[in-house]
């Protein structure tokens, strides 16, 4: 870690305590893009005064976060309310500084493999190959895109548990570029009992510590449950009891708040027949889960990493309740693919959906709330219309994958009949 990695996290740390102590701090812990009813620091307050009072959390429908959590920041809620920004800035800039390791060491092992298969690239491809250039210079993009997103700015100054959400993937991420098991798995075992979408990070987390053995696979998966099981226990022993179960995991999966967010589920399970519920329900949670799953993994068997970021990112689109913290997180992974950038064809595209919906959606939800001049629809449109362009960035990401690996053995000119060939995305 170099000088100017102390300055990025201490600028970074800057914003945040200035923005905190501004009234955009309360705005952005009530906006439906950043606060949901999973992460809300408001309902997580209530939760905590709760299970201080003794009084069961999950016995009403507004506290969602596990027990361990909080149990775990009763202390710094009920007795330091004053230090929460401080430490929530703290957390925030910790994850930044986990990024920026695990990309430090994906550049290390980037070069490694490049050096064992060089050899079997094509003359022209210099551009597209990992450099000594990249030790420094990727780590500092991703974490500059950590650190000075707005998405992730804002979310920390809301107060919102996305901050402990992005910690333990940043964590997760660290530990499999580390190649160290057990951290990997429980920390995946505890992010899946708090939001059940993680679950499908196993699938990485195979291809690091399985990639050849059956037996190994069904190893790993056993101690995966069993992580999942302890903490379940853990959970229930401090509130004596299963409801945290039906509060938890069951309130994502049913999806019972229609509360508009940045996700589709609501305007569907909003505007629907009752009777068509139970059938919309299981397909929208197995988009969600397992049916992009296994052809990116058999696809990306080589990459893990890359199968990760992916698959954090349609969590962030297609997840029950998602906000925009989520959204920031992986975008800060995207430096990590520099060398694929050269092939992503849509990038303005993306940066204009981006830039045009989100700046519709606080004025079409204040016309739609406050004003009474329009309704879901609207609001829904510009939601739909994010959706749409976080897509558009994915798959632009996987094409521009592809294409440079192509081109890595194949040469970046490829000549049929006297002109040069075009790949195209079919």
């Amino acid at each position: 870690m170099d000088a100017k990695f102390y300055k990025l996290i201490l600028l970074g740390g800057a914003v945040r305590f200035y923005f905190v102590r501004t009234p955009l701090a309360s705005l952005i812990s009530d906006r439906v893009e950043f606060a949901t009813p999973l992460n809300s620091q408001k309902r997580m307050k209530e939760g905590i005064y709760l299970l201080d009072q003794g009084i069961d959390p999950y016995s009403g429908d507004l506290v969602h976060e596990t027990p361990l959590v909080l149990k775990a920041l009763s202390g710094l809620f009920l007795n330091f309310p004053q230090w929460l920004p401080l430490i929530y800035i703290m957390l925030d800039l910790l994850t930044g500084a986990l990024l920026y390791n695990l990309s430090v060491r994906f550049v290390k092992q980037k070069l490694q493999k490049q050096c064992l298969e060089r050899k079997n690239y094509a003359k022209d491809t210099e551009q597209l190959q990992y450099n000594d250039d990249d030790n420094y210079d990727i780590p500092e993009l991703v974490l500059i895109a950590y650190l000075f997103n707005p998405l992730t700015v804002l979310s920390c100054i809301g107060l919102t548990s996305t901050v402990l959400s992005n910690l333990f993937l940043a964590l997760f991420l660290y530990f499999l570029t580390k190649g160290l098991l057990l951290p990997c798995i429980f920390l995946l075992a505890f992010e899946t009992v708090r939001s059940f979408y993680p679950i499908v990070l196993m699938a990485p987390l195979l291809l690091v510590f399985a990639r050849r053995s059956f037996a190994g696979g069904v190893i790993l998966s056993v101690l995966f449950a069993v992580a999942c099981l302890i903490i379940a226990a853990a959970s229930y022993l401090v509130i004596e009891s299963w409801s945290f179960l039906e509060g938890t995991l069951g309130f994502i999966f049913y999806f019972r708040d229609l509360q508009p967010n940045i996700g589709l589920f609501w305007y569907f399970f909003t505007e629907m027949f009752e009777h068509f519920r139970t059938m919309f329900l299981i397909t929208f949670q197995l988009n969600a889960t397992v049916l992009y799953l296994v052809p990116l993994s058999l696809k990306l068997r080589k990459e893990p990493l890359l199968l990760a970021t992916v698959l954090v990112a349609l969590m962030a689109v297609f997840r029950a309740y998602p906000s925009l913290g989520d959204v920031g997180f992986y975008l800060a992974l995207l430096p990590l693919w520099k060398r694929c950038w050269k092939y992503m064809a849509h990038g303005f595209v993306v940066f204009t959906f981006f830039l045009v919906t989100l700046s519709m959606m606080g004025t079409l939800w204040h016309l739609w709330i406050y004003a009474g001049s329009a309704n879901a629809n609207f609001y829904f449109g510009a939601t739909l219309a994010f959706s749409t362009g976080q897509i558009f960035l994915i798959t632009d990401l996987l094409f521009a994958h592809v294409k440079r690996e192509f081109c890595l053995y194949n040469g970046q000119k490829i000549m049929i009949d006297g002109e040069e060939a075009r790949i195209l995305l079919k």
